[in-house]
């Protein structure tokens, strides 16, 4: 009996122009490393891609039915194909028809007659881009459903690690920190305590107050966190260890679990030691009563260059309308 053969898993490219000639070039040009779909009719062009999902579409500009700028700008408006990236061939080469191109939603324009190490240039690098957003998207999610689950055990909300995580972005971006950073930490944050799943449920759910021994075991959930999320070189994960590893260290030295103080706690762990305490204290919980944001503010104040960094207690403050708004828009 013959083995099934193997599934064709080379990326699938549509190539649309009204000449065959041309459609022919492009075929010999890229059928030895992609599985390829044609159509000389914009219209079709639209009904394959919405049936057949290809990873990127060659469009011609000039064609009867539909140009290709009307082609792009459907692919771009539905949903299901708007990340599809898609490359002009046209033998248009003046800037204007460029520019009308990428405000259409294309990634790039090859003008004809095409060479081919362009061609396949051109495309090879826009699927590894897809490829590279598609990984960072994974690897978010990965963190995200982390964080749920550490929710699971805890009494706290996903409105909080939603809340926290804006207020953390907000006061990176009020420090001067860059949008890329800034939406790093927005994105790590929910990790904060994933490591809460290794603690047992007695001492999780205690009602009461911990003990002694029982506080030591609570105060193992970072290292817990930091060793679930693993050491990285860089990016979300990188971020999410830090934050889990080092959230509960304060200002003063006298967090866990290694008593850094000052600036030897990382930055993105102390602007995430405000955002969780505040939360946390204008939330009600099962055991206490939502502050007043005033109280919570003098709190800030009190704990300065104690608990929290005394350089971002006030650009913390004076966030105020946009902290309302966070808790208008994400109430319990």
């Amino acid at each position: 009996m013959n083995p099934p053969p193997h599934e064709d898993r080379r990326p699938r490219l549509l190539l649309v122009d009204d000449e065959p000639t041309n459609l022919q070039v492009l075929r010999q040009v890229l059928q030895d490393d992609y599985r390829l779909l044609f159509t000389t009719a914009g219209v079709q062009a639209v009904e394959i891609a919405r049936q057949q999902r290809p990873d990127l579409m060659l469009l011609d500009v000039m064609m009867p039915d539909m140009d290709g700028y009307s082609v792009c700008r459907q692919i771009k408006a539905d949903p299901m194909l708007g990340c599809m990236p898609v490359i002009f061939v046209s033998a248009l080469n003046d800037v204007v028809d460029e520019t009308q191109g990428f405000e259409a939603g294309a990634v790039d324009y090859i003008t004809k007659p095409v060479s081919a190490p362009v061609v396949r240039a051109r495309v090879r690098n826009h699927l590894s881009l897809v490829r590279t957003e598609a990984l960072r998207e994974s690897r978010l999610q990965i963190v995200q459903r982390l964080g749920r689950a550490a929710e699971y055990k805890d009494d706290e909300t996903g409105k909080h690690v939603i809340r926290m995580s804006l207020y953390a972005q907000m006061l990176a971006l009020a420090l001067g920190m860059d949008a890329a950073w800034a939406e790093e930490l927005l994105h790590a944050a929910p990790m904060h305590d994933v490591g809460k799943i290794g603690v047992p449920d007695a001492v999780l759910r205690k009602p009461g107050k911990l003990d002694a021994a029982e506080w030591e075991v609570m105060k193992k959930h970072p290292l817990i966190g930091a060793e679930i999320i693993g050491e990285h070189p860089s990016g979300l994960l990188r971020t999410a260890h830090t934050i889990a590893l080092a959230h509960h260290e304060k200002w003063d030295g006298s967090g866990y679990p290694f008593g850094l103080a000052g600036t030897a706690i990382p930055l993105e762990a102390r602007i995430i030691a405000i955002a969780d305490v505040f939360d946390a204290l204008t939330t009600r919980r099962p055991y206490k009563e939502a502050w007043s944001l005033e109280d919570a503010f003098d709190y800030l104040r009190q704990q300065a260059g104690r608990h929290f960094d005394p350089s971002l207690v006030a650009p913390f403050i004076a966030l105020k309308p946009q902290i309302l708004d966070i808790q208008a828009r994400w109430a319990e």
